[in-house]
C-alpha cells in the first residue's frame, strides 16, 4: 500500500496485490509505485505473522529531487502513520532517497549485520530536510547543499571557510550513563571574507527558517549557536553548548580585607555630651 499526503489528508496512493512469496514479489509491487518528485510512505505486508496479525514493512520514500517543504511535511508526518496503522503491526522500517536504498537488495542490505544501523527519529527527520542548507544570493532562496552523513569528529571538515551555511547536526553522545542524541543547530559565518549581502541575507533568514522547522514540523533543536570556524566544534564543546554547567551554589560572600601596612593609632570619638576633665 501507498500511502500519500494530499490537501493535509493521508490517502491512498496505489495497492497492489501478491501472488507469490512477500520476496519473490517486492520488486514488482514496490518500485512502480515510486515517485522520483514526491515522498510517499510504503506499507509492504510480510509472508510472517505475530499475536496481531500478519507483520509489516514500513518504508519512507523521500527522493532527492522533491520540493524541501513537501519533504519536510513527511518527515513531520511519518509517526502518526505508524501510530494509526499499528506500531505492533510493523516487524522494520526502511528509509530511501534513491530505489537502489528500497529495492530488494537494499532492503537485504539493510537487514545484513555489515549494514549501518538503521537511522534514528531524528536522523530520518534531518536525512528529509538535509543536513547543510545555503543561502542563494542572487534568487534569495535557502537551497540544499548535502546530506553527507556525518561523524561528531568530522564536523569541523564540513565548516566551508570561504562561504556561510546553516547546518543541522544530529550530536549523538552519553548524557548521565545514557545514549542520547540532540539536534544542534550551526549557523557558520566565517569572518569578513563573505559579501555584506551574503552576511545581512544569512542573518535575516535564519531566524525564520528555525522557526519553521520547530513549529511547523515539530522537529526539537537543542542548541542554537553561530561560529565563524569548525575548528572548536570538539565532542566536549558540543557537549558544553547542550548541557551548561549550572553553578547550584553561589560563592560565599567574604568580607573584604582592610588596606595593608602599619596603621597609625586609633581615633577617639568624643561626644557632645562628653567633658573635659582637666
Amino acid at each position: 500500500m501507498k500511502i500519500v499526503i494530499k490537501s493535509e489528508h493521508l490517502v491512498l496512493g496505489a495497492y497492489r496485490e501478491v501472488s507469490q512469496s512477500w520476496d519473490q514479489d517486492y520488486d514488482a509491487c514496490v518500485l512502480p509505485i515510486l515517485d522520483t518528485l514526491e515522498p510517499c510512505y510504503i506499507l509492504y505486508r510480510l509472508d510472517s505473522q505475530n499475536q496481531q496479525g500478519y507483520e509489516w514493512l514500513f518504508i519512507s520514500w523521500s527522493p532527492d529531487q522533491s520540493p524541501v517543504r513537501l519533504k519536510m511535511v513527511y518527515a513531520a508526518t511519518r509517526a502518526t502513520v505508524k501510530k494509526e496503522f499499528g506500531g505492533n503491526h510493523l516487524k522494520d522500517e526502511l528509509f530511501g532517497t534513491v530505489k537502489e536504498d528500497i529495492c530488494f537488495q537494499g532492503y537485504l542490505q539493510h537487514l545484513s549485520s555489515s549494514s549501518p544501523a538503521p537511522l534514528t527519529t531524528a536522523e530520518q527527520q534531518l536525512h528529509q530536510i538535509k543536513i547543510t542548507e545555503r543561502v542563494d544570493t542572487k534568487r534569495e532562496t535557502i537551497e540544499l547543499v548535502h546530506t553527507t552523513p556525518t561523524e561528531t569528529r568530522e564536523l569541523p571538515s564540513r565548516i566551508p571557510t570561504d562561504c556561510p551555511r546553516y547546518h543541522f547536526f544530529v550530536y549523538k553522545h552519553a548524557h548521565q550513563g545514557q545514549a542520547t542524541e540532540a539536534i544542534v543547530f550551526i549557523y557558520s559565518m566565517p569572518g569578513y571574507s563573505c559579501s555584506i549581502k551574503e552576511r545581512m541575507l544569512y542573518s535575516s533568514c535564519k531566524n525564520r527558517l528555525l522557526d519553521e522547522v520547530e513549529r511547523d514540523f515539530h522537529i526539537e533543536i537543542a542548541k542554537k549557536m553561530e561560529i565563524d570556524s569548525g575548528e572548536g566544534l570538539t565532542d566536549d564543546f558540543l557537549y558544553e553548548e547542550v548541557y551548561p554547567k549550572q553553578h547550584a551554589l553561589k560563592q560565599a560572600f567574604t568580607k573584604p580585607k582592610g588596606p595593608t601596612g602599619k596603621r597609625g593609632n586609633k581615633r577617639m570619638i568624643r561626644g557632645a555630651g562628653d567633658k573635659d576633665d582637666n
